[in-house]
């Protein structure tokens, strides 16, 4: 037994994700990890039944020929009852670096993927696409996935939108060239956040898991 609150203690919400996240770390590294702040566990439980342990000393994770199985279990007084089995992930196979890209590596994918553009505007929108469709042109190394995912992990995500799908450059080049002339195309998707969205209102939610009290929305409006 490996409770999490005594590491950070109790995250609310957050808490069945964190008990995930101590437990992949644990599955990794290949160290049970022990409870903290307990020198003498609890005598109100009959730690000699069963095969239960609360370990106060980390523990190297016995070596028993298969993968390392864990449990992770939530809790909660709103009713919240779930239990999850992680298993260590397969070891990775070392990856030989390509010197050289073949044509058809940069000119097909396996499958399609998704250039996301987004922009302040329509105009500047067009903007984006033309210039991203000059780099996919020029560049004849330029892989498809590797710059859907840097489109999507390294801008910013703003009001005017659109999304080019495609599974080759040729395809890709249609796409971001009709989306800079403006013109539809089938596979392009533009859209964008409505005015009303943008100055929404604001929402106050109440979980009902015992965080809350008679009164305190009027406290909050006060």
């Amino acid at each position: 037994i490996r409770p999490l609150k005594s590491n950070i203690g109790h995250t609310q919400a957050a808490a069945g994700v964190a008990g995930v996240i101590k437990m992949v770390q644990a599955l990794r590294h290949g160290v049970m990890p022990p409870t903290l702040h307990v020198d003498v566990p609890s005598t109100k439980v009959d730690w000699t039944a069963g095969a239960v342990e609360l370990l106060t000393e980390p523990r190297k994770w016995p070596d028993t020929g298969r993968p390392r199985r864990a449990g992770v279990s939530s809790f909660g007084v709103s009713g919240t009852n779930a239990h999850l089995i992680l298993e260590q992930a397969p070891e990775e196979q070392p990856v030989t670096p390509v010197e050289s890209v073949s044509e058809s590596m940069v000119d097909v994918v396996d499958g399609v993927v998704p250039l996301v553009l987004s922009a302040k505007s329509a105009v500047s929108l067009a903007g984006q696409a033309e210039r991203l469709a000059s780099f996919v042109e020029a560049g004849e190394e330029v892989l498809l996935p590797e710059a859907a995912a840097a489109l999507v992990a390294r801008r910013a995500v703003l009001s005017e939108r659109a999304v080019v799908v495609a599974g080759s450059r040729g395809e890709a080049l249609a796409g971001l060239e009709a989306l800079a002339r403006g013109e539809s195309h089938p596979g392009v998707v533009t859209g964008g956040l409505s005015s009303a969205v943008v100055a929404g209102r604001t929402v106050l939610v109440f979980p009902g898991q015992g965080s809350q009290w008679a009164g305190m929305g009027r406290e909050l409006l006060a």
